[in-house]
C-alpha cells in the first residue's frame, strides 16, 4: 500500500489475538507519517464495535502508532486538560484496507493530573489463557509496559505538552 500523506483519511482496525475484529475507527486524519510511525487525529470519529454498536468520539484526540513498539497512544484533548489512553498492542501494519493492530487488552490510563492506572488486567489474564498467548508475547507486553511508563514519567514523545500542541495546531491548519 502507498503510505498515506498528511491530510489523508484512513481507517483503523483493531483485532484480538485470535484474528477477530475488535473495533474500527473510520476517517482518522493523518497528520504525519514516516517509515516507523503514523500520527493522526480523531475528532468526532465514528467507531464501530465488534458487536456492531456504533458511537462517535467526544473530543479531538491525537493518535500515535509505531512499527517497533507494542503500544499505541491516544491523547484526548479536553477543556480541562489532556488525558491519555494507551493500548498495549502489536506494532501496526498498513494495507489497502486500514491501519491494523492486535489489541492485547492491557491499557494504561493517564489522567490530566499525571496519575497513571493500569487497566483490564483481569481481561488480559482471561484472554491470555483463552487465546493461548505465547510466553514471548506476554514478556514483550510486560517490557513495553515499562517503556510506556518511562515515556509517561519523562514526558517523552506524545506525553509532552509541546507534542500535543504541535499536532493539534497542525490538525486545525489542515482542517481549513
Amino acid at each position: 500500500m502507498k503510505i498515506p500523506k498528511e491530510g489523508d483519511f484512513i481507517t483503523i482496525q483493531s483485532y484480538k489475538h485470535d484474528g477477530s475484529l475488535h473495533r474500527t475507527w473510520r476517517d482518522t486524519m493523518v497528520l504525519k507519517t514516516n517509515e516507523n510511525s503514523i500520527i493522526g487525529v480523531n475528532d468526532h470519529t465514528l467507531v464501530t464495535e465488534s458487536d456492531e454498536r456504533r458511537w462517535v468520539t467526544r473530543e479531538p484526540a491525537i493518535v500515535y502508532f509505531h512499527k517497533k513498539f507494542w503500544f499505541n497512544i491516544i491523547a484526548m484533548i479536553r477543556e480541562e486538560g489532556v488525558s491519555y489512553y494507551c493500548n498495549l498492542a502489536s506494532p501496526f501494519i498498513l494495507d489497502n484496507e486500514a491501519l491494523k493492530y492486535i489489541d492485547y487488552d492491557l491499557d494504561i490510563k493517564v489522567f490530566k493530573d499525571g496519575e497513571k492506572k493500569l487497566l483490564d488486567v483481569e481481561e488480559y489474564e482471561r484472554h491470555r489463557k483463552q487465546m493461548s498467548y505465547p510466553k514471548e508475547i506476554d514478556y514483550i507486553l510486560k517490557e513495553n509496559v515499562k517503556i510506556l511508563v518511562d515515556w509517561i514519567n519523562n514526558e517523552k514523545g506524545p506525553f509532552s505538552k509541546e507534542y500535543v500542541d504541535i499536532w493539534y495546531n497542525r490538525y486545525h491548519q489542515l482542517k481549513k
